[in-house]
């Protein structure tokens, strides 16, 4: 477990980044989506990825990537730089522009239970030709696997820093550090994280960045640099594919959750409050509420099922659908789950708890 004591100077510096870092991210899932059952979290990331491989589009850039990295556990800190979340080519200037001591060290660590190979030997030993191979297998790898994905990725990543920082206005930093993951505790004034190593530091007073990403893996990433903010990554559902980011008519209309509730019932016929819930990704009282207003408007009708409520579409609410259909909607809510929530999404898509997590 990492204990990062942080001081008043950090607390008051506790900020989100603006957007997912593209080299980063696509490190980050290069890695994640080579345990099979850590990808079914991500199916239709990771079938994309075996097409793009079995295609021979992304081949050769995956078995360089899948040779120099490991497989699970840490990565060396340069192949995720702070800098460079603009752009993939800034991101692999940053990382080229790593000292040729730091990236000894980094891979030489990283390296301590692997295999030597003569390319892994040249990756140890910073050898300029080998990380241009590097960057260059980075590049077709995110061009090929991820690009497809990144609208959804960065509209996805938008939404979790919009429910978090609603939490944090709403009751404070703790309930912020509390609600980021279950593997992340706040014992003030230390937030316990258990990622893949293990250490206590104290905050330099240069704050605390968060990122949530879906594609971190099973277990947070923390990140520190002298003279940097701490960067910590956290794994958050990946969200599904958006039909369209184009503005929805109905949306406008309803507002998106209650837009999305009714798509979810026309497409998936009655279901219950719980499994509504999981379907349009908020919490239980959220969707009671939505669905409380939906009724009084006449779009669902609401019965008993047992212990439990199901919801159905009204005549009203399918013509209203369908005239408001021309644009397709977008495939995220208002609101996100909390982390509790999230991890039993997690959990359920992966039909059982992926390794390391609590």
């Amino acid at each position: 477990m990492l204990r990062l004591e942080l001081g008043p100077a950090d607390l008051c510096r506790v900020r989100f980044a603006d957007r997912l870092h593209p080299v980063g991210t696509a490190l980050l899932a290069s890695q994640w989506l080579r345990d099979p059952t850590v990808a079914v979290m991500a199916p239709s990331l990771a079938e994309h990825a075996m097409a793009v491989e079995a295609a021979g589009v992304a081949q050769a850039a995956t078995a360089i990537l899948r040779h120099l990295l490991p497989g699970r556990g840490s990565l060396p800190d340069f192949v995720t730089p702070f800098d460079g979340a603009e752009s993939v080519a800034a991101g692999l200037e940053a990382m080229r522009a790593t000292p040729a001591r730091r990236v000894r060290a980094e891979v030489t660590a990283t390296y301590a239970d692997v295999t030597a190979s003569p390319l892994r030997r040249r990756f140890a030993a910073a050898d300029p030709e080998l990380l241009d191979l590097f960057g260059g297998a980075v590049h077709t790898w995110f061009e090929a696997v991820l690009a497809p994905h990144w609208p959804d990725l960065v509209a996805g990543h938008r939404q979790q820093v919009a429910c978090a920082s609603q939490r944090l206005v709403r009751h404070g930093l703790a309930s912020l550090f509390d609600g980021l993951h279950p593997a992340i505790r706040w014992r003030e004034p230390v937030l316990e994280v258990r990622t893949w190593w293990h250490e206590e530091l104290t905050g330099a007073g240069h704050g605390l960045v968060l990122v949530p990403s879906p594609l971190a893996g099973p277990r947070p990433r923390v990140l520190v640099e002298p003279g940097r903010p701490i960067l910590l990554v956290y794994p958050v559902p990946m969200p599904r594919r958006a039909a369209s980011a184009a503005v929805d008519r109905l949306g406008r209309l309803l507002g998106t959750t209650r837009a999305l509730v009714l798509r979810r019932l026309a497409e998936d016929g009655g279901l219950t409050t719980t499994v509504l819930a999981r379907a349009v990704g908020i919490s239980l009282s959220s969707t009671s509420e939505h669905a409380t207003a939906l009724r009084a408007a006449g779009l669902i009708a609401s019965e008993r099922d047992g212990g439990a409520v199901r919801h159905h579409l009204t005549p009203l609410g399918t013509h209203l659908l369908g005239a408001g259909s021309e644009m397709p909607a977008p495939d995220l809510s208002a609101e996100c789950p909390t982390a509790g929530q999230a991890a039993g999404q997690a959990a359920g898509q992966a039909a059982g708890r992926p390794p390391g997590l609590p």
